[in-house]
């Protein structure tokens, strides 16, 4: 009995032993492994992500500015608070110690509120007191570089690894991105010939140019500069071969480009002739990008407008004292955004007139992604209808939709081969040892926009005179789409490659499905009673008229009967409706009791009876000795 215990004994330490040391054994060999159980993978990482963190030289110190007590008054908010915080840590867990991560609560009229405002975190009042929510993040470099998230948004979730690593990027990478622009439009200042007095740069140029180094590409030099990040083109007309030549060659060295095309540049004003207005007015705006798109994958049509019913808007004409609708003129919403794509996230409107459309060139190898797209009430028009075009009424002369959406703006990636398949064009001599490229180096990105009308201020921003400085109240969100656009162009491409992620927060799919079938149920009686009280009126006002005498407003037996008739049935109806929102409450109840019983009831009674099983199975085994025990004690029972 005493061998039997001192056995037992000692192997139950050195089980114990095994296990430490196992366990210290998996603390450093597996250090950085990580399952991922989650419906969505929300905490794997992208593929650029990854990249991006261990191409970092530099150490990088995060700081999250988070009023926890403050955020427990929304629910909602703890709750995404949570899945940020997990996030950074799973950045600096793959960062290999290059990024810190320091969280902070910052207490009212405290250093750390000083800190958070002074790095660029900004507080939201959540209550009538003035008491300031924080929930931002902040970053810094070796070299002094700060970047902020103000607050991060809920609405954007799907995008929190983006916007997370674009900073990171931003710190990793502290000088100012080369933006290189090319436009035949007077989107510059300088001076205008038609009305002889100097003209201010578009609003969108001048907030690029406050945000990025801008460098003007001179159509005329047949070259890009090395040094440009993202080359923006805006309405390409009349490009030499040199320049088209050029534009090829960068995009086949993987460059990132923004371009708008349009089939009627409202801005264009090369044709222009004050003695006669409608010269104008008639000559060809088109963009005219060459082989260059067609080169990339796309196809855009200069002879085809937009037009769309569905999002028209309304303008004012001399012709009309009302605002008429404008087929051309559209105002697009977030049912037209492609949803997945930073560029789009968290914009509400857009503007675009006279706008053009885009398709994938069949058989193209690069990847063609919507951006803008057209409602389904829409059909193409020829250009000419739109050029002298008076009375916008008439458009809607023969207008008949095709029920297609058609494609306004689009984001193009991949492996592309030169425009220019015979060699450089006439005129065009290369660099000493630099040869000609016949296909994509690196993958091209681009960003492709069939509108150039949504660059203009008068879409998008009215600008006032303030006390002699110039402000800009924004009505529609083309400016951010402009920016966010050069923002994500301007990255590298492992940043542009990350992309939007699922939602962390999972809603109860079947209660919502039962809600909407009963709410449209509980729809459905309301409007059966609204058409009763309609009817009842019209037969109240119908027995009404036939009565000529003096008594005119007193009820007849036959109206009071029809009365109480409509009361009765009004009643009935009503209680019908209070019996489909009982039923709803009903199913929802019940559905919650049965979760409830397979996790209180079921899920405990199930474990209970696998461990007593398990049990059972063990007791079983340690009582029945091995046969060779069995016969040794019987000979040892032997006289």
């Amino acid at each position: 009995m005493t061998n039997r215990s001192t056995l037992g004994g000692g192997a139950l330490l050195a089980l114990a032993l095994l296990l430490i040391g196992l366990t210290v054994l998996f603390d450093h060999a597996l250090r950085g492994w990580r399952l991922d159980l989650t419906a969505n993978h929300l905490y794997t990482t992208a593929p650029g992500t990854d990249r991006i963190l261990k191409s970092l030289k530099e150490p990088i110190n995060l700081y999250f500015f988070y009023s926890e007590k403050p955020a427990s008054q929304a629910p909602d908010l703890a709750t995404y608070a949570v899945r940020v915080r997990e996030f950074l840590e799973e950045i600096v867990a793959r960062s290999n110690g290059k990024v810190q991560l320091h969280i902070i609560d910052p207490q009212p009229f405290s250093e750390d509120e000083d800190r958070a405002s002074e790095l660029g975190v900004r507080g939201r009042p959540i209550d009538g007191a003035g008491t300031q929510l924080y929930f931002g993040l902040a970053g810094t470099n070796s070299t002094d570089g700060k970047q902020a998230i103000e607050f991060f948004d809920p609405r954007k979730e799907e995008f929190l690894e983006y916007d997370v690593i674009r900073l990171v990027y931003q710190l990793a990478t502290p000088k100012k991105p080369v933006v290189g622009w090319l436009t035949s439009l007077p989107m510059t200042a300088g001076f205008d010939p038609h009305s002889g007095q100097m003209r201010e740069p578009w609003a969108i140029y001048s907030q690029v140019q406050q945000l990025y180094d801008v460098h003007p590409v001179d159509p005329a030099s047949g070259k890009i500069d090395p040094d440009v990040n993202v080359l923006v083109i805006v309405h390409p007309k009349n490009l030499s071969p040199a320049m088209q030549f050029a534009i090829d060659q960068y995009a086949l060295r993987g460059g990132h480009i923004a371009m708008f095309v349009d089939p009627l540049a409202d801005a264009d004003q090369s044709g222009a002739d004050p003695q006669n207005p409608m010269a104008a007015m008639a000559a060809d705006r088109s963009s005219q990008p060459g082989p260059l798109l067609a080169a990339w994958g796309v196809q855009f049509d200069p002879k085809q407008v937009v037009a769309d019913r569905g999002h028209a808007l309304q303008v004012s004409t001399r012709q009309s004292e009302s605002p008429v609708l404008h087929l051309g003129m559209l105002g697009l919403d977030t049912s037209d955004f492609t949803h997945g794509d930073v560029l789009t996230a968290g914009l509400s409107s857009v503007n675009v007139a006279t706008a053009g459309y885009l398709e994938p060139v069949k058989g193209a190898k690069t990847k063609f992604e919507p951006l803008l797209i057209s409602s389904t009430d829409a059909a193409l028009l020829p250009v000419d209808r739109f050029r002298m075009l008076f009375d916008p009424n008439t458009l809607r002369d023969g207008f008949k939709p095709t029920g297609k959406q058609y494609v306004l703006g689009a984001r193009v990636i991949g492996n592309v081969k030169t425009a220019f398949p015979a060699g450089p064009p006439a005129g065009v001599t290369l660099p000493p040892g630099q040869t000609a490229l016949k296909e994509s180096a690196k993958p091209l990105n681009l960003v492709v926009y069939a509108d150039t009308d949504m660059l203009t201020d008068f879409l998008w921003v009215h600008t006032q005179s303030i006390f002699g400085q110039q402000v800009e109240q924004e009505f529609a969100n083309n400016g951010d789409l402009v920016l966010n656009t050069v923002d994500n162009l301007a990255g590298s491409a492992d940043l542009i490659s990350i992309r939007g992620r699922a939602s962390f927060s999972r809603p109860f799919t079947r209660v919502e499905r039962l809600r909407h079938i009963a709410d449209d149920q509980f729809r459905a009686k309301e409007q059966e009673l609204e058409q009763q009280l309609r009817d009842t009126e019209e037969k109240l006002t119908a027995l009404q008229s036939r009565r000529n005498d003096q008594s005119a407003m007193i009820l007849t037996p036959e109206q009071e009967k029809e009365l109480d008739k409509f009361q009765d049935e009004k009643l009935r109806i009503r209680k019908e409706l209070r019996a489909v929102r009982a039923g709803l409450d009903k199913d929802i109840k019940a559905l919650g009791n049965e979760l409830k019983f397979v996790d209180i009831v079921v899920a405990p009674i199930l474990f209970a009876v696998i461990a007593l099983l398990i049990s059972l199975w063990r007791r079983r085994q340690h009582s029945t000795p091995p046969v060779g025990a069995r016969v040794i004690k019987t000979q040892e029972a032997r006289p």
